[in-house]
């Protein structure tokens, strides 16, 4: 449809215009109809309709979302549009309230789960009012959603010696190291190359969320399992992690995902996930007395109440802290 109304312009336009403009004209007609698509009204005449979504999506990216991140807040908008069915400019409150309601109910989904599609929704209506697409954003009066504060576990030094003894070879040995003594995502382990290592200093870059580089370090144990994982391999990809029989490809995400949870079965360990290995390092630096500040930096956080939120701080050194510093 785009083209044909370029055309159509163009070709009312030639009887006025010489070459040199038309192409002048057709090059801006390219460019203000980028991201937008025509359609057609009731009257059968041509107006012009911005795709709303892939334009906020584009800014998203742009913002250094990741395409895990980008794929969830367009099924979740989605899901909305699906759902209300109507011109996002006739869209109110009651709206949405009613749609976090129903789907709440309809999915039987926790308060969590409700108030993060709640923050979506949030940030793309908050998008299209800063935009001018919208006078005011729906959602401003729809506060966040109260949600149970849930104490999370972290791997002990005996679960991590059970998933350790677990491993049936030195890949999977190298890469609980890794995890338990960098707490890194699962997301920038696989990105990781060999040459990334620096193993002098026991410390590597990775890049996180935002296309943020940081640097983080590893102990000596894991230094020692990761020199003689890399003295095996055979294959000749730079990734740091790679499958276990040929052709060596890099590991992702899922990979290391599927390998951690059958380690955890072998060892009866339930639920083992990549993630509790980073909650478990920020709840384990805290309660050694590092500043909450350094663990902002060591996890890479760009907020210090994100950095509160993986950190499990033991009762019995409050209670300690307490004889200590009141009684």
């Amino acid at each position: 449809m785009n083209d044909n109304f370029v055309k159509k312009v163009l070709s009312d336009m030639s009887c006025v215009l010489n070459n040199y403009q038309i192409e002048k004209l057709k090059n801006a007609l390219n460019h203000c109809l980028y991201g937008k698509v025509i359609v057609k009204n009731c009257d059968n005449e041509l107006n012009v309709s911005i795709d709303y979504i892939s334009c906020f999506l584009s800014s998203k990216k742009l913002e250094g979302c990741s395409d895990r991140t980008i794929n969830y807040y367009k099924i979740t908008i989605d899901m909305m549009y699906k759902s209300i069915e109507k011109n996002v400019k006739l869209i109110d409150t009651n709206d949405i309230r009613n749609y976090l309601s129903n789907y709440q109910k309809i999915n039987n989904c926790s308060n969590v789960t409700i108030d993060n599609i709640r923050r979506i929704l949030s940030s793309y209506f908050s998008w299209l009012e800063d935009e001018d697409f919208i006078i005011k954003s729906p959602i401003r009066r729809i506060h966040k959603i109260k949600t149970q504060i849930l104490i999370k576990e972290t791997y002990n030094d005996e679960i991590l010696e059970k998933l350790r003894d677990g491993c049936n070879n030195i890949r999977d040995l190298a890469i609980i190291d890794f995890l338990s003594s960098t707490g890194v995502r699962v997301g920038e382990l696989v990105q990781l190359n060999i040459n990334d290592i620096d193993f002098v200093n026991r410390s590597c870059i990775v890049l996180g969320k935002g296309n943020k580089e940081r640097e983080i370090y590893f102990d000596a144990r894991t230094k020692l399992h990761l020199e003689k994982y890399l003295s095996m391999r055979k294959d000749d990809n730079k990734a740091l992690f790679v499958s276990l029989i040929s052709p060596y490809k890099r590991l992702n995400i899922s990979g290391v995902e599927i390998r951690l949870r059958n380690i955890g079965k072998k060892s009866n360990i339930l639920k083992v996930h990549p993630h509790k290995f980073r909650r478990t390092l920020a709840t384990k630096a805290i309660d050694k007395g590092m500043p909450i500040e350094q663990v902002q930096q060591l996890l890479g956080h760009s907020k210090i109440d994100t950095t509160m939120h993986y950190a499990m701080v033991k009762q019995s050194n409050v209670k300690t802290s307490h004889q200590k510093y009141i009684c």
